[in-house]
């Protein structure tokens, strides 16, 4: 997958993360972004380790629902450990 794949699929992943679990802070464009791709790395890595699917190969759902998860375990994580 590309770099412009994984900058749209962490994107939309980040934006779907943050409908999930709503902040009252407001994180910039780039943070979204960043949380994003950072999630959908940890969730294909996750998913590959666990015999979860195969590779993630382009936007298609089973990168979106992938990256979404990780990008929901990097916010929980980013919340836990954050300055209040």
């Amino acid at each position: 997958m590309g770099i412009i794949s994984w900058i749209l699929v962490g994107l939309l992943a980040g934006f779907l993360a943050k409908f999930i679990i709503p902040s009252k802070r407001h994180n910039g464009f780039i943070r979204t972004v960043i949380l994003g791709v950072v999630g959908g790395l940890l969730g294909g890595y996750i998913g590959q380790r666990f015999g979860l699917g195969g590779e993630l190969s382009g936007f298609n759902e089973y990168s979106i629902i992938t990256a979404t998860l990780g990008a929901l375990l990097v916010l929980i994580l980013q919340r836990l450990f954050a300055e209040k």
